[in-house]
């Protein structure tokens, strides 16, 4: 039976806005960290607070529309795995890299994206992208329909 690498997380883009760079065969990587938060009660009943960071990828479309639309602060939801690179050795030690998530689905929680004007300019934006991207997906011809 296969295993299942699957992560769900809410929270915040903290500190600063997704940093989007590109592959030199030209694909998309954006790279953000999201922290999220939890409360609990110790014996004692004191409440503690703690915050857990996490280290974001997006790729491709997803990952521009990341750069695009989200800021420092911006809440959202996503899904992807966990994804650790390889060990390597250094100084006669080896390097075990962070885990970060990688993200295959993104959703804005926020009312408005964080850092818009008040006219909501880029959900109105956002909206053409996902139009147009479904036109081209929309151009068949009429002979390829099923019914």
């Amino acid at each position: 039976m296969r295993g299942l690498n699957k992560v769900t997380l809410i929270g915040n883009v903290q500190p600063k806005d997704p940093e989007l760079n590109y592959t030199k065969n030209g694909q998309a990587c954006c790279k953000f960290k999201l922290v999220t938060d939890e409360s609990y009660k110790d014996d004692s009943g004191k409440v503690i607070e703690r915050a857990e960071w996490h280290r974001i990828t997006a790729w491709g479309k997803l990952g521009e529309i990341c750069s695009t639309y989200l800021k420092k602060g911006s809440r959202i939801y996503l899904e992807g795995k966990i994804r650790t690179g390889d060990s390597y050795e250094k100084d006669g030690r080896t390097i075990y890299p962070s885990p970060e998530i990688w993200i295959d689905n993104m959703l804005m929680l926020d009312s408005k994206p964080a850092g818009t004007a008040e006219n909501g300019a880029v959900r109105n934006e956002a909206a053409r992208v996902s139009d147009s991207d479904s036109n081209d997906s929309n151009e068949k011809n009429d002979d390829d329909l099923p019914f």
